[in-house]
């Protein structure tokens, strides 16, 4: 389709621009709806992405939207009215709940189109956290981020098929292509993180947090026949101390003090990636996507990924991927032993139909444009 240079304006909401995958969207549809010759604006309370934001040709406006007080969304849906109005935006994508209902409010009393990205699985536990949740699934149109979601928004929701689109997230193929990353980003990542040359090494990228499954897999590990093989756990641990303490106590009980690194936030995901012998995902919590499973994929590793959630969706099993039952480290073990026991052409085959299969930013982005052309050519409501 070819979207034109006809004037529209898109205001995308969501709390605050400090770093996550939904941030990382945001910006991406802002860069793709400013060269289409729309007007991109993103409203949050902002962040270090807010830079980020403003090269890919949006215009940040700095509202607070990282509130859940009922008094401050009120507030700032009368905020979002004076802006739609002010800056004549033709459609509000909400990215998260509380921003949600805001702009759903200000949509209401001025007219603009409201879209919604149904990003996560929301917990349902506390009273009244349904309603809180369903506001996600206002938008004319909802978008999904995987089939998973989409059938957890028709479930819970009773969202019409009609309404839903599935967009999942996209990786930038030219960023994370193995033929791409120089050998020496790879050479300076093994040094810092004392990597012994020559042993398989099992990856696990993913903040530090205990339903990402770091615990799984480093009971995992003291179950595998290669003896030599390092874990290397990549993410921040965002202030969790005392979990890093738990997970540290774990490997040493199980012998494993010197195959464990912990090395933090990785700015170089692609060359961090292109040392694993194998990348995993461990989660025990069904995830919407799983972002890093397909910048794995893209970079043509083989993946074991938990079997629930998003990657269900993304890893094929047997052809491009693995998948384990979620939070047993015997079959996870297993599954790693096979995959380093597989030879190097079988290994390539795999990882390149993985590539081959990946969601691109591209395609996300074009299908979100095309969202927005539909309900601009439909009355808002």
């Amino acid at each position: 389709m070819s979207h034109g240079q006809e004037r529209f304006v898109v205001l995308q909401v969501l709390p605050a621009l400090v770093t996550g995958g939904v941030e990382r969207g945001t910006v991406e549809v802002a860069q793709a709806v400013a060269a289409a010759g729309g007007t991109a604006l993103v409203a949050s309370a902002g962040g270090p992405m807010v830079a980020e934001v403003e090269a890919a040709g949006g215009r940040h406006l700095t509202l607070p939207l990282d509130t859940k007080d009922p008094r401050a969304i009120w507030r700032n849906a009368a905020r979002l009215a004076e802006l739609i109005r002010n800056e004549r935006v033709d459609i509000v994508h909400a990215r998260s709940r509380a921003p949600a209902w805001s702009a759903w409010l200000a949509c209401r009393r001025t007219g603009a189109h409201f879209v919604t990205t149904y990003h996560g699985t929301y917990g349902e536990a506390l009273p009244l956290k349904r309603h809180y949740n369903a506001v996600m699934a206002r938008g004319e149109i909802v978008i999904a981020a995987s089939p998973f979601i989409a059938s957890l928004v028709m479930a819970r929701h009773r969202v019409e098929a009609a309404r839903l689109r599935i967009i999942p997230r996209g990786v930038d193929p030219a960023a994370f292509d193995p033929a791409a990353v120089a050998p020496d980003r790879v050479a300076r990542l093994a040094a810092a993180w004392r990597l012994p040359a020559g042993v398989p090494v099992v990856m696990l990228p993913g903040r530090l947090t205990a339903w990402k499954g770091q615990g799984v897999l480093i009971e995992a590990m003291a179950l595998l026949s290669r003896r030599d093989a390092v874990c290397v756990l990549v993410g921040a641990d965002q202030g969790r101390h005392r979990y890093i303490g738990q997970l540290l106590r774990r490997a040493e009980r199980l012998g494993l003090g010197d195959r464990l690194r912990l090395a933090g936030h990785a700015e170089d995901m692609p060359a961090a990636l292109a040392l694993a012998d194998v990348v995993v995902h461990a989660s025990t919590k069904p995830e919407a996507f799983g972002r890093v499973v397909i910048e794995a994929q893209a970079m043509a590793r083989p993946v074991i990924a938990a079997d629930l959630g998003g990657p269900v969706d993304t890893v094929a099993h047997g052809l491009t991927g693995w998948r384990v039952t979620p939070g047993n480290p015997v079959a996870l073990a297993a599954a790693i032993d096979e995959v380093l026991a597989l030879p190097p052409d079988r290994l390539a085959t795999v990882g390149a139909r993985a590539r081959e299969a990946v969601p691109t930013v591209r395609g996300m982005q074009q299908a979100t444009l095309q969202v927005y052309a539909d309900v601009r050519g439909r009355p808002a409501g």
